[in-house]
C-alpha cells in the first residue's frame, strides 16, 4: 500500500508469527516478520513435543477449541501437500485407576462436542491389545493425533512468505511502535543502529516476549496487557526400545495435559513435560526429576526399567494463568480491546498453539483485513 514501508510486520518467526505472515502474504499483503533469535523458530516453538493435538480437552466454543480442530485439520494437508515428515500415529488418554474413568468420560463428551472426528471408548482389554505394555482401566482412542517435524513446517511457512515477495529477518529485535498520524504504524527495530520503518499493519506474536513487546507499543494501554507467567516442563528420553507406537496421556493436570508420552519421528521414547512456574527463561533439567517422572510413568507403563530415564531438553510455555488459576484462552487482542486500529497483539500462545497456527493466521489475517 503506498505510503507505506510494508502492508503488515508480524513480530515473531516462531509457527504462529510465521503463519500470520504467510495468511497475509496470501491475500497480497506486503510482509516483514521480525525475529530476535538469529534463526526462526527458537523460541516457545521449539521446544515442545511436536505433537499434533486432535481438539479434544478445551471448553465448548473457545478458541482453543476451534483453533485446534481446524488447524489440525488444515496441518495434515499442508504437511501432505509440502513433504513434510509426520505420522497420524493415534493417541491413547488412559484411566490407570478406577477414580480416572470418569475424567475421561468427560474428555470423550467434550471431545465430541468439539468436533473431534473418529473417536472411541476403549476397555482395558481392547486398549492393551492395542498397547501390550499399557496399564489401562479404560481408555479413548483419538486416531487424528499425531507427531510432525515443526522446524521444517516453520521453513516451509517461511518459505511461503518469502515466494510472496515477503521478507523473514532474524537477529532484529523489537524496539518499539508507535501509531501514526491516520493510521498505521512506525516501528524501531534492530537495536543500536537498527532500522525504522513504517506498516499499516501489525501483529505482535512473540510467545514469551508478548506482555514486553505490548508494552513498547506507544498509548497500548497497561490495564489491557494481562499478566504472563512461565510454565517451566522438562523432557526425559529413554534409554532403551519405545515401549508404545501411540502417544499416550494420563488425564491432564491442573493447568497443562500432564506429563505424556511419545515414539519420535526417529522411533526414540520422550516423556514429558511436567510443569513447574519460574520467573526467568531457565532451560535446565535437573537430572533429579527423572525420579518423579519415573513413579508418574509408571502408573501408565508399570514396566519402565529402572534408570531408563535421561534428560532431554526443556521448554517454557507463555501461560496466562498462575499455580491454581483457571487455564485461560488464547487471546487474539484487536481494536476492540486495546484500541489502536491495525494491531493484533497475541498473549498465551501455548499448547495446542503449534497445532493451531494454521487457524490462527488465517484468523489474524482475516480480522485485520476485514
Amino acid at each position: 500500500m503506498t505510503g507505506f514501508d510494508f502492508d503488515a510486520v508480524v513480530v515473531g518467526a516462531g509457527a504462529v508469527g510465521l503463519a500470520c505472515g504467510r495468511a497475509l502474504s496470501k491475500r497480497g499483503q506486503s510482509v516483514l516478520v521480525l525475529e530476535k533469535e538469529p534463526h526462526i523458530g527458537q523460541g516457545v516453538s521449539s521446544r515442545n513435543s511436536e505433537v499434533i493435538h486432535g481438539g479434544l480437552y478445551y471448553p465448548t466454543g473457545s478458541l482453543k477449541a476451534r483453533f485446534c480442530v481446524e488447524g489440525r485439520r488444515a496441518l495434515y494437508g499442508w504437511l501432505d501437500s509440502h513433504k513434510i515428515d509426520h505420522r497420524k500415529c493415534g493417541k491413547l488418554v488412559v484411566a490407570t485407576e478406577d477414580d480416572e474413568v470418569g475424567l475421561i468420560e468427560r474428555i470423550f463428551e467434550q471431545a465430541t462436542v468439539n468436533g473431534v472426528e473418529g473417536l472411541e471408548h476403549l476397555s482395558g482389554e481392547q486398549a492393551r491389545a492395542l498397547e501390550p505394555a499399557l496399564n489401562a482401566r479404560a481408555a479413548i482412542l483419538s486416531p487424528e493425533s499425531g507427531i510432525f517435524a515443526s522446524h521444517d513446517y516453520m521453513l516451509s511457512l517461511q518459505g511461503e512468505i518469502e515466494d510472496a515477495g515477503g521478507s523473514v529477518v532474524v537477529s532484529t529485535p523489537f524496539e518499539r511502535a508507535e501509531p501514526l498520524p491516520g493510521g498505521g504504524f512506525r516501528i524501531k527495530a534492530g537495536g543500536e543502529g537498527g532500522a525504522s520503518l513504517t506498516t499499516r499493519l501489525l501483529v505482535t506474536a512473540p510467545g514469551l516476549s508478548a506482555q514486553a513487546v505490548a508494552a513498547r507499543i506507544e498509548g497500548f494501554p497497561a490495564d489491557r496487557i494481562p499478566a504472563g507467567h512461565f510454565g517451566k516442563g522438562v523432557y526425559f528420553r529413554l534409554t532403551g526400545k519405545a515401549p508404545f507406537d501411540r502417544l499416550i496421556y494420563p488425564p491432564p493436570i491442573a493447568g497443562a495435559l500432564g506429563t505424556h508420552y511419545r515414539k519420535d519421528l526417529g522411533g526414540q521414547a520422550v516423556f514429558g513435560p511436567d510443569l513447574e512456574y519460574v520467573t526467568t527463561e531457565d532451560y535446565a533439567v535437573d537430572p533429579a526429576r527423572a525420579e518423579a517422572f519415573a513413579t508418574y510413568i509408571r502408573r501408565f507403563w508399570p514396566g519402565l526399567p529402572d534408570d531408563a530415564l535421561t534428560p532431554d531438553y526443556a521448554g517454557i510455555r507463555p501461560k496466562l494463568h498462575g499455580p491454581g488459576e483457571p487455564q485461560p484462552d488464547f487471546q487474539l487482542d484487536g481494536v476492540e480491546v486495546h484500541g489502536l486500529p491495525g494491531l493484533m497483539a497475541l498473549f498465551g500462545i501455548e499448547s495446542p498453539g503449534l497445532t493451531s497456527s494454521l487457524a490462527i493466521g488465517e484468523a489474524v489475517a482475516g480480522r485485520l483485513l476485514a
